[in-house]
């Protein structure tokens, strides 16, 4: 006997057992659920956020301005385990009242300013700092395009691919097919483009570079999903040799490495790491680093 076809109901509820990675934080409403505060550490920086590729992002940046030498980039890292939910206690929600890590406050201006969606965070970082965005016109543009490229193809990936081919409670084939044409088309565009470019935004490395990698070189790595064979990642060599280049980079090394959970016991894990020391600390991890 043939399944019947879903139909939506006149009215949508909302059902807190569907399932899924997700299913036990996730509600259709917004705001705090408890009164939790947030840790503060020494530096004007604070960043609140998980190694996740959006997560990444962020560190990236701060590490890679740090190598520039740009000591005022010194920065407090607090872990925002977003699987316990603390992503919507009243002290996370003050800085990002969408939930969704990272999130970063400066305290160095007065009063402090919050900058919350990691593509916000890049740019103000950029700004703030002159460093890593193009100065001219046109090529700032064309940066700035890249980024919103990547802050608009992403949720195909992330929410839309990733979902129902990792986390959804149950295989669907509309939806897996339908994700995968449009992410190994959107891995077209950056292969065609990267066969004419060194970096996303033509020699120099930018803050494009650093949004699009954590999310598109992992993928072709086989770093999140484990989709790489199901997408047949090897065939775009351009972005295989952009992220295998981008990988190298020290202050990426180091970026990937903060906040982060995954293969770490539990009581290995740090809430927070403050960049001037963190560098010399993760040496010997960075070796054995997936």
């Amino acid at each position: 006997m043939t399944e019947k076809p879903y139909l939506p109901p006149k009215i949508w509820t909302w059902d807190p057992h569907s399932g899924g990675k997700f299913a036990g934080i996730n509600r259709p409403t917004a705001g705090s659920r408890n009164d939790n505060k947030l840790a503060v550490g020494r530096h004007p920086l604070q960043l609140y956020s998980l190694a996740t590729p959006n997560g990444v992002k962020v560190t990236v940046m701060l590490e890679e301005l740090l190598a520039l030498g740009i000591t005022a980039a010194e920065y407090d890292a607090h872990l925002i385990n977003i699987m316990e939910g603390e992503q919507f206690c009243a002290g996370f929600v003050d800085i990002n009242p969408n939930s969704k890590i990272p999130a970063l406050l400066d305290n160095s201006t007065s009063p402090p300013t919050r900058v919350f969606e990691s593509g916000a965070i890049l740019l103000y970082l950029a700004e703030k700092y002159q460093a890593l965005i193009p100065t001219q016109a046109v090529q700032r543009t064309e940066c700035l395009s890249w980024l919103f490229w990547q802050m608009a193809s992403a949720p195909i990936l992330g929410g839309g691919f990733g979902h129902f081919y990792a986390y959804a409670p149950e295989k669907y084939q509309y939806p897996i097919d339908r994700y995968a044409m449009e992410v190994k088309r959107q891995l077209d565009v950056l292969d065609q483009h990267l066969a004419q470019n060194r970096y996303m935004c033509g020699d120099d490395y930018s803050i494009a570079d650093i949004a699009i990698w954590p999310w598109y070189g992992a993928l072709v790595s086989n770093k999140v999903y484990e989709a790489a064979e199901f997408l047949q990642t090897h065939l775009y060599k351009h972005v295989l040799r952009w992220n295998d280049e981008i990988a190298l980079r020290p202050a990426v090394q180091r970026g990937r490495m903060v906040n982060r959970t995954w293969g770490e016991p539990t009581s290995q894990l740090h809430e927070r790491h403050e960049a001037s020391d963190f560098v010399n600390k993760t040496q010997d991890k960075l070796t054995q680093s997936e």
